[in-house]
């Protein structure tokens, strides 16, 4: 009788486990990594475009596959819809994206000009964006991240790394300059430098918590994201120098915001340990 038993139970466990292999998965998770992977497509199609010289439509199939990564993972919450294959799915997207294709990119469009020299920019650009994702996966999930770290990223993030480091490309597009054999060692530290900041500490904004406007700033912030927009689609390159050098100038900001913060954890850490009661940190409002 056991053994009947027993073998009614190994007959229905394999049993089982082919039913789970074929248990639907929902829309919902299926999206997200759709969105995922048309950008790594994108990223891939940059490198192409590149290959067969069309340098612009190089840059724009890099900065659509950007936009599409701050997409997914917004997508994904929305639908309820994180995973863990998703967020694996996505790091490996962004190595790809925003680690092999622009540092290839440069590479065919410039970098080739000093060769060893251009090709050891073009490894370092990539392995400081395997870095930076490497620790932000690693980071993500500190339980002692104070709460106000969410408003920072440690070290530019590859999305951004990928279209600073692209600003030669804006130049010469955007304001006529000639790609010139004599501009290449200028772009070589350039790249070491957009390199040095991804996988570097400094902290940058994230605006991850930029959400909710202020009702009386409505109407001139709807405006002037339309203008922004307008002007991004009229005249593209122009805009993506002006918002690189803006971001660039905003290093400085981000970095003194972020030691307001450490401060402000420092005095009340003394505090508490005086006897007294925490002062508040600094709201995020100030951003």
């Amino acid at each position: 009788m056991e053994n009947n038993a027993s073998h009614a139970r190994d007959r229905v466990i394999p049993h089982r486990n082919r039913l789970r292999r074929f248990q639907r998965i929902p829309m919902r998770f299926v999206i997200p990594n759709l969105v995922t992977l048309l950008a790594i497509c994108l990223g891939l199609t940059g490198v192409r475009f590149a290959i067969e010289g069309h340098f612009d439509f190089a840059v724009y199939a890099i900065i659509v596959a950007a936009i599409l990564d701050g997409l997914d993972g917004r997508i994904a919450r929305a639908l309820k819809g994180t995973s863990r294959f998703g967020a694996e799915l996505d790091s490996l997207a962004d190595f790809v994206d925003f680690g092999v294709a622009p540092a290839l990119v440069l590479y065919l469009w410039s970098l080739h000009e000093h060769r060893s020299l251009g090709w050891f920019a073009a490894l370092i650009f990539t392995i400081a964006g395997a870095l930076r994702l490497a620790r932000f996966n690693v980071m993500i999930d500190d339980p002692n991240k104070p709460v106000w770290s969410a408003n920072f990223f440690v070290g530019m993030p590859a999305p951004a790394g990928a279209i600073m480091v692209m600003l030669p490309l804006y130049l010469h597009f955007g304001l006529d300059m000639a790609n010139d054999h004599a501009y290449v060692p200028f772009e070589i530290v350039y790249v070491l430098f957009i390199a040095f900041l991804m996988a570097s500490r400094i902290p940058h904004f994230s605006g991850k918590r930029i959400g909710r406007v202020p009702r009386e700033w409505f109407i001139p912030v709807l405006l002037g994201t339309i203008a922004t927009l307008l002007l991004i689609v009229t005249y593209t390159m122009q805009m993506l120098i002006v918002l690189s050098l803006a971001y660039l100038a905003l290093i400085p900001l981000s970095v003194r915001r972020f030691l307001a913060y450490q401060h402000a954890d420092d005095v009340a850490a003394a505090h508490v340990e005086e006897g007294g009661e925490a002062p508040s940190t600094p709201t995020s409002s100030a951003h």
